[in-house]
């Protein structure tokens, strides 16, 4: 009993915060899959990324224009650039839990994000779509693919490694702090319930021994007065 309450008071500490940071799922489309979303005809034969190929982070909203100009710029140099990218699109105008990534992405990027397209590209954010920054995103992406992997900046990956930055007005935190107060409390109940029976039950077991003490000492003295009548009456 007492090994299980010590085994859900660690499970609530230690546990329960990765679980409730990993729970959340999000609705996502790759690069082909958004251009199809958005109702863009391919300019390329067959989008073929290379095995270390870089992700680009893409907020969008459907039927957003500035976002369709940017995926129309991405289709027209697929064929020069698409074996360096891969693309996470996340639609953020017809889903909740999108939308409230993309709060505690820009957030956490240290860069507002007033609307769509949102893109990341490693340590970079375009906040916005303009022809001025084709340049500047074409650079970003042959930069970060000539870094080595292991060195890569990825915002999803540096939020599962400090999940105490991110999260949109702390909802996140709040969740882990909530859910492991409530199994500690729980944890502790079992321990104390635990060691308060063991604690009565070796009160029980102190007043049998004093019972038996004080009937062996009555017993004892019986004993002894029976024989001083004995001797007595001799």
């Amino acid at each position: 009993m007492k090994k299980i309450g010590l085994f859900l008071l660690l499970f609530g500490l230690v546990l329960l915060p990765s679980s409730v940071m990993a729970a959340e799922k999000y609705n996502t489309l790759d690069f082909e899959g958004a251009l199809a979303d958005e109702e863009l005809e391919k300019e390329f034969k067959e989008h073929k990324p290379n095995s270390d190929a870089i992700t680009i982070y893409l907020f969008r909203g459907k039927g957003c224009g500035y976002c369709r100009a940017f995926l129309s710029f991405m289709n027209s140099i697929t064929d020069e650039y698409g074996k360096y990218f891969k693309m996470e699109s996340y639609e953020v105008w017809n889903d909740q839990a999108n939308s409230t990534l993309l709060g505690q992405v820009s957030e956490y990027m240290g860069e507002s994000a007033g609307g769509v397209p949102y893109i990341i590209i490693g340590d970079k954010v375009f906040p916005g779509y303009a022809e001025q920054y084709n340049e500047g995103i074409k650079e970003a992406i042959k930069t970060l693919y000539d870094t080595k992997k292991s060195k890569r900046y990825d915002v999803f990956e540096a939020m599962k490694k400090n999940p105490k930055k991110s999260g949109s007005n702390g909802t996140t935190d709040n969740k882990v702090i909530i859910w492991s107060l409530v199994f500690t409390i729980f944890s502790l109940i079992v321990i104390i319930s635990f060691n308060s029976l063991k604690f009565k039950e070796l009160n029980m077991k102190i007043d049998e021994l004093a019972k038996a003490k004080s009937i062996n000492k009555t017993e004892a003295k019986i004993v002894s007065e029976n024989k001083s009548t004995k001797k007595n009456k001799k």
